[in-house]
């Protein structure tokens, strides 16, 4: 059969491109970098945006194990949502959406919550236990919360607060000026069980701490906090020269 001229130029061009898609240099596929925008694995979301403070695997690091689940079973995809879309003002935990200034976007946020819940919530982790609520509308009252601190964190973090034979300072400025009430109040209930604090339950065998012993030693809490964090010397050294 006699190939038109036309019909000859085609089938050049076609060995044409064909021989530039193969050509030495050329990126494959799976050499184009991927868009941020457009990362979809949980792994990686979460590895490039989560692990540094919640660590590896949700374990823990400065911040809570997002894998403790007790904290899954009383923080709702909600709570997460909120957290992970527009950190927590006044915290060390930044906004990641990019609807609040951070890079990540709302099927992102998605990805990163939906991944956590199913990688690492148990549904019956609680049983037939009763946790204080997550949050509560009524403040809890400092001087009760004194009585509280003494009754069931004491023997770990010292009779004020300032460090035992368990445990560091839990009044220390600098520590509380990182978190805000909401903060503590997660940490009261739920404990930090990669470092051995016990959650709610666990303080006083056979006696958990109820709602309202929860929200008085918030209180207490805050109101060991400095109003302006991040000054160690008192006036009379910074007067005197005296280094400490």
């Amino acid at each position: 059969m006699r190939l038109t001229p036309l019909i000859l130029a085609v089938c050049i061009a076609a060995l044409g491109l064909y021989g530039c898609t193969n050509a030495p240099g050329r990126p494959a596929p799976g050499d184009i970098p991927i868009v941020p925008s457009e990362i979809s694995d949980f792994n990686t979301l979460y590895a490039q945006n989560c692990s540094g403070c919640h660590g590896s695997e949700g374990k823990g690091g400065a911040a809570i194990p997002l894998s403790d689940p007790v904290y899954l079973a009383i923080a709702d995809d909600e709570v997460l949502h909120r957290a992970a879309t527009n950190g927590i003002p006044g915290t060390s935990m930044p906004a990641f959406a990019q609807s609040a200034g951070g890079m990540l976007t709302d099927k992102q946020v998605d990805v990163i919550v939906r991944g956590i819940r199913e990688r690492w919530s148990k549904t019956d982790v609680l049983r037939d236990a009763n946790p204080p609520p997550y949050s509560s509308s009524e403040p809890g009252d400092a001087s009760r919360g004194s009585n509280a601190y003494s009754a069931y964190c004491s023997s770990c973090h010292g009779t004020e607060g300032r460090g035992g034979q368990k445990a560091g300072s839990i009044v220390n400025g600098s520590f509380l000026a990182l978190l805000d009430d909401q903060e503590l109040r997660t940490m009261v209930i739920v404990g930090r069980p990669e470092l051995g604090a016990p959650d709610w339950r666990g303080d006083i065998p056979g006696k958990p701490m109820s709602a309202q012993d929860v929200s008085d030693v918030v209180a207490w809490l805050s109101s060991q906090r400095p109003k302006f964090p991040g000054q160690p010397y008192s006036d009379t050294a910074k007067s005197t020269g005296e280094v400490r």
